[in-house]
């Protein structure tokens, strides 16, 4: 089935939340999308005796309850951007299941994560962790001091690029973005010096070899950005390419970036950690908002 077109933010209320709908609301009128706010309730057990069912009342309650939520979520979507159209969805349950049965249909998911410590150490949440590992969409993450601000608005995006396929999806996804927002693009590429430090004796020897292997990892990002750039000639493309660790190189270059994007290569796994190291150290660093693109989320 067609995905529809359309920004998805989760709301609960929460600092984190707000600043993600701001995020959210932000790019639904750069990217001239609707969008839709999205919570969920479940039934307190402790309310209630086993086998008991709940009187309507508390449903009542508690549906209004969500809909104050989605209600000041609206206010605060509508300040930042006037003319968006604005929908929303309700549902009692899980949200893990609401977000997970939603990014099957729609363009991406928008989440708030407060950034504090959870269980195995979550360190972004564990409704935003298993989000984004078992998601069929991309995955916006917006930290509670994500905020945008009228340098960060019109920032780059910035992606990691490492030659794989998903690296190779994210930059597609990267592209569309900058395109949407009017934003340049700087594309990430990182290596490592260790086996050429180990096998050279001399400064001078090492450094004419590592300028041999900076130009071979140049050539190759040019290779992978070039049918891209020939796509979107609208792009303005800053190439980046240094010998440092990922982590450190695309966090660094996210300074002041309205989007930074990254493919995992994780496959979801036991309560939802495995999305790679690099995405999920990210996650919990990064100095702007993240999108994670997974092998089967476009």
């Amino acid at each position: 089935m067609a995905k529809e077109d359309i920004v998805v933010v989760a709301v609960d209320g929460s600092a984190a939340s707000n600043n993600a709908v701001r995020w959210a609301a932000n790019t639904a009128m750069k990217r001239g999308l609707p969008l839709r706010l999205a919570t969920s309730y479940t039934m307190p057990q402790y309310l209630y005796a086993e086998g008991m069912v709940p009187p309507d009342e508390l449903f009542s309650d508690l549906q209004s309850e969500s809909m104050e939520k989605i209600e000041a979520a609206r206010a605060i979507a509508h300040d930042v951007a006037p003319e968006i159209l604005i929908g929303h969805t309700v549902a009692e349950g899980s949200p893990i299941d609401l977000l997970l049965e939603m990014s099957s249909d729609v363009t991406m998911l928008v989440l708030g994560s407060r950034g504090l410590g959870g269980l195995s150490g979550m360190v972004m949440g564990s409704v935003s962790a298993a989000v984004v590992s078992h998601a069929h969409c991309p995955v916006v993450v917006v930290r509670e001091n994500n905020n945008v601000t009228e340098a960060t608005k019109y920032g780059p995006v910035v992606v990691g690029v490492d030659g794989s396929d998903v690296s190779q999806q994210a930059t597609e996804v990267a592209f569309e973005e900058a395109s949407a927002r009017g934003a340049d693009l700087v594309a990430v590429h990182t290596w490592m010096d260790m086996q050429a430090q180990s096998s050279l004796a001399g400064l001078s020897a090492a450094q004419t070899q590592w300028e041999e292997i900076e130009q071979q990892q140049a050539d190759l990002l040019s290779e992978r950005l070039e049918p891209l750039m020939e796509q979107y000639p609208d792009v303005s493309v800053k190439k980046v390419i240094t010998r440092d660790r990922p982590v450190r190189a695309l966090a660094e270059q996210a300074e002041g970036a309205q989007l930074l994007v990254t493919g995992s290569h994780g496959r979801g796994g036991f309560r939802g950690m495995l999305i790679g190291s690099t995405s999920r150290a990210l996650l919990q660093s990064a100095p702007c908002p993240m999108m994670v693109v997974r092998p089967d989320s476009r």
